[in-house]
This record gives C-alpha cells, structure tokens and sequence, in this order.
C-alpha cells in the first residue's frame, strides 16, 4: 500500500507546485494588478532587502550597488518560475521513471536528479530530450507540459519587454521635469518657465502633458510593481521625486499665484489631474510597499511647518522675479501649509522605502547620490 501511497503523494506535489507557480505566472504577468502576487512580490521585498544591507556595507557605493536591484529581481523571477515548473514536472516524472518514461538507450536511472532532467526537459520541444515517455498518459503529460513550458517563456519575455518600456518612460518623465525645473528640483522654477510674466497660455500644454504622463505611470505601477524596486543613481528618476515636484508645483499654484490673468489656471482640469493622479500614485505604493496607518497632517512638527513657511516665501520671490504675480503672502502661506500637509507626509515614508532621504528630493537636494 504505502508503495501506492507514496508515488501518488509525489506526483500529486508535483501538480501542486507547478499550480503555484502557474497561479504565480498568470497573477504577475497577465492578471497583472498590484499587490496581488502569490510569490514573486515577497520575492522581490527578500531580494530588496539583500541589496539594501549589502548597499549599506558598500559605502560610497551605495547606489551603485541599488542600481541592479531591479534587473536582478527580474533574473529571480525567470529563475523562481523556470525551476519551479521544473521541479513540478520532475515530481510528477520520478515515480514513472524506468516504467512509463524511459532512456532513449540503456538502463533508465531513477534517482530524482534524473526525474529533475526528464522534468526540464519535457518543459521544452517534445523528443528533444534522452527521455521518452512510453504510455499515451505520460505522452499527453510530455505534451502538456512542452506548451505550458513554451507560453511560460513567451509570457514572461513579453513581459519583461513590457517593464523596461514602463521603465523608460517613467525615466523619460523624470528627465523631463528635472530640465523643466533647470535642473533644479524647484516646483517655483518650473512654474517661472511655463509662466514668464503670468503668461501660462503657452505653459499650460506642459502641464497638460504632465498629468499624461502621471496617469501612464501610475498605471505602469499598477500593472508592474517590480518597477518599484528599479532605483537609480539620481534621485529625479525615482517616483518621489517625480510626485514631489508635480504636488509642490499644484500646491504653488492654488497658493502662491494671483491676479485675474492665471485664475483660471487653479480651476483648470490639467492642475486638478495632476494633483488626484499624483496623490493616487503616492498612497497606492504606500499602502502597498509601507502597510499600516497612513500619516495625517497632524503629523507634521512644528518646525517643518516653519521650514515649509520659508520654503514658501522663496518660492513667492522666485515667481515676482518672473513677472508672476503673488498672492499675499501670509494668505497664501497658510493655504501651501495645507496644501503641503496633504502629501509630504506621504513623501516622507516612501522615499526611504528606495534609500532616498527626503532632502534629495526637495529644491537643492543632492541628486548625484
């Protein structure tokens, strides 16, 4: 009996790791929401937080170190899902071995190394291998297993392809507000460009391009959240200082711009899309990567009031210098101070989740680490 028992219990192993890794497949590659991988996404945090000790003994390495984080992540996953089918078939191969698949010459050894060859193998053409099965059950599993092995690999490189398209342009955003920003990182700067002497007849399509390219990037992430975990040497590629830059530049306009000529431009849809598409990214990565209670304006100190209060002043002679005209100042200061509480917070928690510290992100922040 426990001769019956046993094989039965290996092989029905077999069906349940190539089940997982299957699930794991279709729930990464083509269900493709976040947050809803079965073992790739605790992959990706484990590989992660590898890199992270590793980066952290590495010195003024660091971010070299960080940088091959996500292609290494992407290497893992054809691993995992390649040894995992493996090892799925060969379970299921081992008790047949020597009676219902055989050598092509010779005695067929039954050792599970061999099942784990026979198992590779029938993952890919069928007849390729020096195994054979020899009963229509065991060729109809060959052949099931050679196209789930084929669609697995064309899956996964269509998807790989389609990662490092959502990477580029992601990083093609990035670029493209720092040089709106003159390299800058400063929301105020941005604004002075699009706007010079309050005119943002002309500035307007950049932000209209800006909100764009904020919803195709969030849906990036939604769709690939391994895009998280590629981080880059400067920080204006990451998506903190992406979200950053484009809240900063909303909060600035509903607060530090006034006069009839830009007063529609608070009202305009580009501004609000901006803002609701930028603070749906933020919090969608928070509660994802950061699980827990979401910070409050409440939380903000004292003293990082008084920071954004000056942080404001500069930005308001920044744009008169411009040509812009300003809101009052203490006015407007308190509707940036509420502006600014909605989304730093957010900001502030998930910047450190990709080694950034939130004073790379904001005007002046070092952006060659």
């Amino acid at each position: 009996m426990a001769g019956l028992i046993l094989p039965a219990l290996e092989q029905a192993s077999g069906v349940l790791v190539m089940s997982l890794v299957l699930a794991d497949i279709f729930l990464t590659v083509l269900y493709a929401r976040i947050g809803t991988g079965l073992i790739a996404d605790r992959v990706a945090h484990l590989t992660w937080a590898i890199f992270r000790a590793a980066a952290d003994a590495a010195g003024q390495k660091r971010g070299a170190v960080l940088s091959f984080c996500g292609p290494v992540i992407l290497i893992v996953y054809v691993l995992l899902w390649a040894l995992g089918l493996t090892l799925g078939a060969g379970l299921i191969i081992h008790p047949a071995l020597g009676v219902a698949v055989r050598a092509s010459s010779g005695e067929t050894p039954a050792d599970f190394m061999t099942a784990l060859y026979a198992g590779g193998s029938s993952m890919a053409i069928v007849g390729a291998s020096d195994f054979k099965p020899v009963t229509d059950s065991y060729r109809i599993l060959y052949l099931v297993n050679s196209l789930v092995g084929m669609s697995a690999t064309s899956l996964v490189l269509t998807y790989v392809m389609q990662v490092y398209s959502a990477l580029r342009q992601r990083n093609a955003l990035g670029l493209k507000l720092h040089l709106l920003t003159g390299e800058s990182a400063d929301a105020a700067e941005l604004l002075a460009r699009l706007g010079p002497q309050g005119q943002f007849s002309s500035g307007y399509t950049h932000l209209a391009d800006l909100a764009a390219s904020l919803s195709e990037m969030k849906e990036a992430h939604h769709f690939y959240p391994v895009l998280f975990y590629f981080r880059f040497r400067q920080p204006f590629y990451s998506v903190s200082a992406q979200v950053f830059v484009a809240l900063d530049t909303v909060s600035l306009i509903r607060s530090g711009i006034g006069g009839r000529q830009a007063a529609w431009l608070k009202e305009a849809a580009a501004v609000d899309a901006i803002w609701r598409v930028a603070m749906l990214l933020v919090v969608t990565l928070e509660t994802t990567f950061l699980p827990g209670d979401m910070p409050t304006p409440a939380d903000v100190s004292r003293a990082e009031s008084e920071a954004w209060r000056t942080r404001f002043a500069e930005a308001v002679r920044q744009l008169s210098s411009a040509g812009i005209e300003a809101m009052p100042n203490e006015a407007g200061a308190e509707i940036y101070l509420a502006q600014r509480a909605r989304w730093q917070p957010h900001i502030a928690r998930l910047a450190p989740l990709m080694a950034y510290h939130i004073d790379e992100l904001r005007p002046g922040g070092d952006n060659r680490r």
